[in-house]
């Protein structure tokens, strides 16, 4: 291509797009495994034990909170063994912990096992999935995560169905079965066919040409941890507000997919009149995570993430009006913007720290991410008891929103992106050059 592939949205190569589809399909069984499945088969295993379900979802917030002592570690395992082994190794460890939940004996085994799936498949998607798309596209990484954040929109449509039918079926124990074996399916394939940067392909980072490489980005050696410390990462105010921003914006989409199924029954619809919501809602969000995604290339990541925020208020406003045109607006908007979040994850520090030491910066920054995005389980738990209305949660979470906005303002979009700086400073030169050329011709 004339531009030598900068500005495609679409030519990835093949190992390229495989590495896209791998992370898709890792974010699909992480909203099916932790979040939205949970509205099936959090009642499920709270009828098998005979407790609650508000019950049921705590020992979920509990699980995500130890969860995060699974990110240190495992962050600290992908530095080491890399982004390919990682990923497969926990996607299947995630496989076989959901096995366990839809089988467990009491509650305690069923809070461990949860332990094991939330930090195994999030560990995967986010912290080695993030430093796949971080290494492989460094600069077109929004569209690239509206492109794997598909697989959270894909979930919500075809996961909640799936394991509906499975569950009514066979019972929760059983029907845990084929999307647990699934998934230690597609760890094993991460092992034979993902690889941890382009160039093991013999590729340039997104897939541009030899001189595009050269001119636009940084191409120096750089250590392996990009000159970063943990100590250091967390004496940088960009790392903090890069995870609690993002994680914010987790807390609002997962509290609000986790429990949407309910949260309509409550509205009157019956389960599979909420379940086809639901799919509805998922297949516009399969639009919305692209779009999103370009808006984030386009406009940049800061700007993205306040309009973003606008949206989510607004969308979560009009669903505690509780009235039919209220209801359906937000369901349209919650759709488009059910996959956005997730881009932020990856998008933000990406955009703040560039790809070199990304596994370092993304293995100190995830575990916070993940700690506040837990909370969300804690507030539809804690609200449902309370309440028997998930109508109060949702005004939490527009309330989170709202503050979040404020935080993002504050975000140095680009302050230690050596590739973001390397393109500047070269463009900078070359107008420099024109300008002299121009005096000289005069």
């Amino acid at each position: 291509m004339k531009d030598g592939n900068k500005n495609s949205l679409v030519k990835f190569g093949k190992a390229g797009w495989g590495t896209i589809f791998y992370c898709m399909a890792m974010f699909w069984f992480y909203v099916g495994f932790v979040n939205d499945g949970s509205n099936i088969t959090a009642p499920a295993v709270a009828e098998r034990l005979g407790v609650s379900s508000g019950t049921v979802l705590t020992m979920n917030s509990v699980a995500g909170i130890v969860g995060v002592l699974f990110f240190i570690v495992i962050g600290q395992i992908n530095r080491k063994i890399g982004a390919r082994l990682t990923s497969g190794i926990f996607t299947i460890l995630a496989g076989v912990g959901y096995i366990c939940i839809g089988n467990a004996p009491n509650l305690a085994v069923y809070t461990i096992a949860m332990c094991f799936v939330v930090g195994g498949i999030m560990s995967a998607g986010y912290i080695a999935g993030g430093t796949l798309v971080a290494q492989w596209f460094p600069k077109k990484k929004g569209v690239v995560m509206g492109y794997t954040t598909m697989g959270h929109n894909l979930a919500s449509a075809f996961y909640v169905p799936l394991i509906t039918f499975l569950v009514g079926r066979f019972g929760v124990g059983q029907g845990v079965m084929v999307p647990a074996a699934t998934a230690i399916i597609l760890g094993i394939l991460g092992f034979v066919f993902i690889r941890n940067t382009p160039q093991e392909r013999g590729l340039n980072p997104d897939n541009v040409s030899d001189e595009v490489y050269k001119s636009e980005y940084f191409v120096d050696k750089v250590s392996g941890d990009g000159g970063w410390t943990t100590k250091k990462l967390l004496a940088t105010k960009e790392l903090w507000l890069a995870a609690i921003t993002t994680g914010f914006f987790q807390i609002c989409s997962v509290g609000v997919m986790s429990q949407l199924v309910v949260r309509n029954m409550s509205l009157g619809f019956t389960q599979v009149e909420a379940v086809s919501i639901m799919t509805l809602l998922a297949c516009i969000g399969v639009f919305g995570s692209w779009f999103i995604g370009v808006l984030d290339d386009k406009i940049g990541t800061k700007k993205t993430m306040i309009l973003f925020g606008f949206w989510y208020i607004t969308a979560l406003l009009c669903n505690v009006s509780e009235t039919k045109a209220g209801i359906y607006v937000s369901i349209f908007m919650i759709g488009m913007a059910i996959g956005g979040s997730a881009n932020f994850t990856t998008s933000l520090p990406a955009s703040i720290f560039g790809r070199h030491g990304f596994d370092k910066v993304n293995g100190v920054i995830f575990p916070i991410q993940g700690l506040v995005t837990a909370l969300c389980f804690a507030v539809n738990g804690v609200v449902l008891n309370l309440t028997g209305n998930l109508r109060y949660a949702y005004l939490v979470f527009a309330g989170v929103a709202a503050v979040n906005i404020v935080l993002v303002l504050f975000v140095d979009e680009h302050r230690y992106n050596k590739d973001w700086q390397a393109a500047h400073k070269n463009e900078a030169a070359s107008s420099i050059r024109g300008n002299v050329s121009g005096v000289n011709a005069d």
